[in-house]
C-alpha cells in the first residue's frame, strides 16, 4: 500500500501519470464506495474530506496498487505581502567566533577553543542557569575568574548536547575574565508577511529559516516578534549582488509572536487581524498539484508601506524538493518591479504568489547571478508547518 499525497474535494481522485484507458480504481473506504473504470469517460472525485482507500487494477482484473490519499478541505488565507521587522532571540546564545586573550605576562590562550567549543555551538546554560542574554554570560565568566574557579557551559551541537569546563583568563586589554568567544543572542530583519489564516490567527512569513549570518546555522528559537515596518528605500540587485530593502521598524500596527523558526518559514499568531486592501477577502490554497508553469503575481511593498502587485512567471515546480524548501523557481518580468530593484532583492522573502486566485506559494531566494530570478516554496508546505493541513506521508506502508 501506498500513501499518497493530499488531494481537495472536488478534485479527481485518481494519481497522475496511470494509464488512463486501461485501469479501473475501486473506492474500498473513506468516500462512497463505488467502482470506476477510466475508458467510459467518468473520473472518481473526492466529495467528503477524510483518508481514502483506493485499488488500483490493470484492465480491472491485475492488481497494481493500493493507495491511500488524505481529501482536505478548502484552507483559506488571507495573503499578506506587508513588509515586517523580525526581531528574535535564540535559546541561549550561539558562538560565532573565537578570540586570542592576552595575559598580564603576555603569554597568548584560547581557552574556549581548546575546551573543544566550536561556531555554531549554541550555550545553553552557564553554571547550571538557563542563559538569557549575553550579559549572564559575560557576568557569569567574571566571577567564576574572581574566584578562581572555571565556568561550567552546557552546550548544544546539533542534537547532541554536552558539559564542559572552561578557565576565565584575566585579559591585558580589556581589563577583564574571559574564554576568548563571540557570541550572540538575537537576530532582526526585514521580510515580508505571506499569510494569515483568520479563524486560527495563525500567520506565516519569509518562506525560508532563519540563520546566523556568521555561522549559517539554524538559530534555535528562544522567543521572539514580528512588527510592521516601513520600507525607506531600495538598494536594487545586480548580477553577483543581491539588492535589499531598506527598512524601518514601526512600534505600532501589526505585530505578533514567532512560535517557529522552520525551513518554511517563521510561524505564529497575529495579535490583530490582517487587512489586504487587494485581497479583503480570503483566497483557497493551492495544492502541490495544483501549481502550474506559468503567468502569475507577487504581492510585495516597494515603499511605505503599500502593497503593490507584480507580474511573475513559475518558471518549474518541483515537489521533490520538499526537504530544501524550494518548490519552484520564479521569473520576474513585471516592467515596474525591474526597473526599482533589479528583480529580488533582500527583504522579499515571503511576498505571497498568486496564480488564478489561489495563493500558491511564496519568494524565497534570489539566483545571485541573475537577480530576475529565484526559488519559491510552497504553500502547502508553509500551511503544514502552521498545523493547518495534514502532512502528506509519502512512502510504502504495510
Amino acid at each position: 500500500m501506498s500513501v499518497g499525497p493530499n488531494v481537495a474535494v472536488g478534485d479527481p481522485l485518481i494519481p497522475r501519470g496511470l494509464p488512463v484507458k486501461l485501469i479501473k480504481v475501486e473506492i474500498l473506504s473513506g468516500q462512497p464506495k463505488t467502482s470506476w473504470t477510466s475508458g467510459r469517460g467518468v473520473v472518481p472525485v473526492a466529495s467528503v474530506p477524510g483518508r481514502v482507500d483506493m485499488q488500483i487494477k490493470l484492465l480491472g482484473l491485475i492488481p497494481l496498487n493500493r493507495m491511500v490519499v488524505n481529501v482536505v478541505p478548502a484552507v483559506r488565507v488571507i495573503p499578506g505581502g506587508h513588509s515586517i521587522g523580525v526581531l528574535l532571540h535564540a535559546q541561549g546564545v550561539m558562538v560565532v567566533g573565537h578570540a586570542v586573550v592576552t595575559d598580564l605576562k603576555g603569554q597568548r590562550h584560547n581557552p574556549a577553543l581548546q575546551a573543544g567549543i566550536l561556531n555554531g555551538d549554541v550555550i545553553l546554560k552557564v553554571n547550571g542557569c538557563r542563559v538569557q542574554s549575553e550579559q549572564q554570560v559575560r557576568s557569569e565568566i567574571s566571577r567564576c575568574g574572581e574566584t578562581g574557579r572555571p565556568v561550567i557551559l552546557e552546550i548544544k551541537r546539533g542534537q547532541r548536547v554536552f558539559t564542559t569546563r572552561v578557565k576565565p583568563i584575566f585579559c591585558a586589554e580589556t581589563r577583564r575574565y574571559r574564554i576568548g568567544l563571540y557570541v550572540r543572542d538575537s537576530a532582526a530583519g526585514v521580510g515580508t508577511l505571506t499569510f494569515y489564516e483568520p479563524r486560527s490567527k495563525k500567520y506565516g512569513a519569509l518562506g525560508h529559516v532563519i540563520t546566523d549570518i556568521e555561522t549559517n546555522r539554524k538559530i534555535e528559537l528562544g522567543d521572539g516578534q514580528i512588527v510592521e515596518a516601513m520600507v525607506q528605500g531600495i538598494r536594487p540587485g545586480r548580477r553577483g549582488q543581491p539588492g535589499e530593502k531598506i527598512g524601518l521598524f514601526n512600534g505600532s500596527g501589526l505585530t505578533g509572536n514567532i512560535e517557529k523558526n522552520t525551513s518554511y518559514g517563521i510561524f505564529g499568531c497575529l495579535r490583530q487581524p490582517l487587512v489586504n486592501p487587494l485581497y479583503p477577502q480570503p483566497v483557497p490554497v493551492a495544492l502541490v498539484y495544483q501549481v502550474k508553469k506559468g503567468p502569475a503575481e507577487m504581492l510585495t511593498v516597494l515603499r511605505g508601506n503599500r502593497i503593490g502587485r507584480f507580474s511573475v512567471e513559475i518558471l518549474q515546480v518541483m515537489p521533490q524538493n520538499r526537504g530544501e524548501g524550494k518548490g519552484m523557481v520564479i521569473k520576474v518580468n513585471d516592467p515596474e518591479l525591474l526597473r526599482q530593484t533589479g528583480g529580488i532583492i533582500q527583504g522579499m522573502s515571503g511576498s505571497p504568489i498568486i496564480q488564478d486566485g489561489k495563493f500558491v506559494g511564496a519568494v524565497t531566494h534570489v539566483f545571485v547571478n541573475d537577480p530576475a530570478r529565484g526559488y519559491g516554496v510552497l504553500a502547502e508546505w508553509m500551511l503544514w508547518e502552521a498545523n493547518l493541513m495534514p502532512i502528506p506521508k509519502e512512502k510504502k506502508v504495510a
